[in-house]
């Protein structure tokens, strides 16, 4: 097995060990802290689960730097070499209401650039695979060929700070004004993941978004034949300025909602 290839297999199976420990702890009760915003929370679910996913990524590279979003990881992803970009459980917020949108995700990088991603949602029974391809549960996946904005749906990820709900105001009144309908997952990596099976037509946010929440899903949406960019329309990287990922017949319509809020 080739090195990616290898990496594809490992991102798969992090992911899903990982994803097993979340949803052995889901609607069980469990206690949540808040980190700073008081929507910013975290429970033993995510350190249990990454820590299961650096076990099986150390366990086959040992050497390599592991990015995540919990203690033990480093937060930022080096220019240089290889590594993995973690997130145990993306969507917390959901997991801790029992909502069943939630991503245990993992990444490959090598020198910046993404090689292999996988997104696990084990609570609705899906898992995705960015490899050559973008596989849904094994089968290959595409982004929509929807071409008219008022028949896509537009999802602005993330979440914005109390004191930048503005910019939120703006992003969503964006959509309603472009395209037929809008969605908010509370899970950057259902979004995105969503995108590259054709569900969803736009995601976007115009702030800076931590790698964990993006990178394994842009890859995703790439293998899927999408797009994916900044605000400013040039290639996306895990260190730009906001994301817009799109089925790219869209994208400029996308771009221009993205781009709505930097005027607020």
């Amino acid at each position: 097995m080739d090195d990616i290839a290898h990496r594809i297999a490992v991102a798969e199976r992090a992911a899903r060990a990982g994803g097993d420990v979340a949803l052995s702890r889901f609607r069980r009760g469990i206690a949540v802290e808040t980190k700073g915003e008081k929507t910013d929370v975290v429970t033993e679910a995510d350190r249990e689960a990454q820590e299961r996913v650096i076990a099986v990524l150390t366990e086959a590279f040992p050497d390599d730097a592991i990015v995540g979003e919990e203690e033990g990881a480093l937060k930022e992803v080096p220019e240089q070499g290889a590594a993995w970009i973690v997130d145990p459980i993306d969507g917390t917020n959901n997991f801790v209401r029992e909502i069943p949108v939630w991503a245990t995700s993992v990444a490959a990088v090598v020198d910046g650039d993404p090689v292999a991603a996988a997104n696990v949602m084990p609570a609705l029974g899906d898992r995705y695979v960015g490899g050559e391809t973008a596989r849904r549960n094994g089968v290959e996946t595409s982004v929509s060929d929807r071409t008219d904005p008022e028949r896509c749906t537009v999802i602005p990820t993330m979440w914005w700070d109390r004191d930048h709900r503005a910019e939120y105001t703006a992003a969503a009144g964006a959509i309603v004004e472009r395209f037929g309908d809008m969605r908010r997952f509370g899970c950057a990596q259902a979004a995105l993941s969503a995108v590259a099976d054709g569900g969803i037509d736009g995601v976007f946010y115009e702030g800076a978004a931590n790698p964990w929440d993006t990178v394994a899903g842009v890859h995703l949406v790439r293998r899927a034949g999408g797009r994916v960019t900044d605000v400013h329309g040039e290639r996306w990287r895990h260190d730009s300025e906001g994301i817009v990922a799109s089925n790219g017949a869209v994208h400029d319509d996308v771009l221009e909602a993205a781009r709505a809020p930097l005027s607020v």
